[in-house]
């Protein structure tokens, strides 16, 4: 006799169907001016990785993107500025749809678009997307983080360069999907400040892989990649404290040797290396360019937080209350201090690049 007894989806309160990648990217097609600006911005980073080109690229902008009004503003304002230092910093703006959560807590445009529990996750897809394909129309190249193993199918053809934090380093699930991502990838260093679990990452992700995943049509398959060769390792301190200064980034270098991995170093100048206190990520900025006044070879690119305005602000319950410009994740700099910050960076360097890059 059968029993009418269920095993499966005991804890599941719905399934909702998505619309496909395909469908989305049928609606909001990557075309135009918007295509040769992605497809010259990751050639360029890819560059800078090969020592081809002497600039260090800068991934900069706010830890989260809430508001896309204000996404766009900052975005207007990092191509003018972008375009003052080109000559010596390539700035890739942060566009940050998801956000890892330790407990609980707001998860980014993605899952909730409009911050009230509503998960509206296609309408977030639709909004992220389109963000994208604005501000990668002005030029601009963007850079995300890579944490959910399915929405890549939806955004990554528009993203210049990826990161995959420090909780997620760890993460098979992260080394498989990055060995296919089109774009350079930068492994964080552990929570721990430690870098076995990023040498690890950087040995996977250069191999081939096969694991479970979607195609365009939404379908689950099995994706066979042919492994990315433009993984690096990006400092960003961890429980023991900060990891940007000349001895660590020593140690990090013979560690990357040993692990005959990309000597490739990017400074995050947030979370661990400035104690997640704002106000020191310019201290950390200038003292990664005084390492390469004084010889360093292997930093090729820095990561801050900027806003609009500075600091962060808690969701409140009634959204009209959100200060503009202002993260509601971690605490960012401000436009003024993001703007002082890179042309001083920009013109210390401006001379000693070209020299660092021909010794190399």
């Amino acid at each position: 006799m059968m029993s009418n007894t269920r095993l499966d989806d005991l804890n599941i309160a719905s399934n909702e169907a998505l619309m496909t990648p395909e469908q989305l990217k049928k609606q909001l097609p990557l075309e135009g001016a918007a295509l040769e600006s992605v497809q010259n911005a990751r050639q360029t980073i890819f560059n800078i990785l090969d020592r081809k080109d002497p600039r260090l690229f800068v991934v900069i902008g706010p830890c989260s993107i809430h508001d896309v009004d204000a996404a766009m503003e900052y975005a207007g304002r990092l191509k003018k500025l972008a375009e003052k230092v080109q000559d010596t910093l390539y700035l890739v703006m942060r566009v940050y749809f998801e956000k890892p959560r330790t407990s609980v807590g707001w998860k980014g445009l993605i899952n909730d678009p409009y911050m009230d529990d509503t998960f509206k996750i296609e309408e977030g897809l639709f909004k992220g997307r389109k963000l994208l394909l604005d501000i990668a129309s002005m030029g601009l190249p963007t850079s995300t983080e890579a944490l959910d193993p399915i929405s890549p199918q939806y955004l990554q053809d528009i993203i210049a360069w990826s990161a995959i934090g420090a909780r997620t380093t760890e993460s098979q699930t992260h080394r498989e999907m990055s060995s296919g991502l089109s774009s350079a990838v930068g492994f964080k260093n552990g929570t721990d400040g430690g870098l076995t679990v990023a040498i690890n990452a950087m040995q996977s992700v250069s191999s081939p892989h096969r694991f479970l995943g979607i195609n365009g049509q939404g379908q689950v398959s099995v994706v066979t990649t042919k492994g990315n060769p433009y993984a690096h390792v990006v400092l960003r301190g961890g429980a023991s404290g900060p990891n940007y200064d000349s001895v660590h980034v020593a140690q990090c270098e013979a560690a990357l040797q040993k692990g005959k991995v990309s000597s490739n170093i990017m400074i995050d100048c947030s979370h661990a290396n400035s104690n997640k206190d704002p106000t020191i990520q310019s201290l950390v900025l200038k003292d990664v360019s005084n390492q390469i006044l004084d010889g360093n070879e292997s930093i090729i690119g820095v990561m801050l937080e900027s806003n609009i305005n500075f600091g962060n602000q808690s969701i409140p319950k009634d959204l009209s209350q959100l200060k503009y410009g202002v993260s509601v994740t971690d605490a960012c700099i401000d436009w003024d201090e993001t703007e002082k910050s890179i042309v001083e960076m920009a013109n210390k360097l401006r001379a000693v690049l070209p020299t660092r890059n021909a010794k190399s």
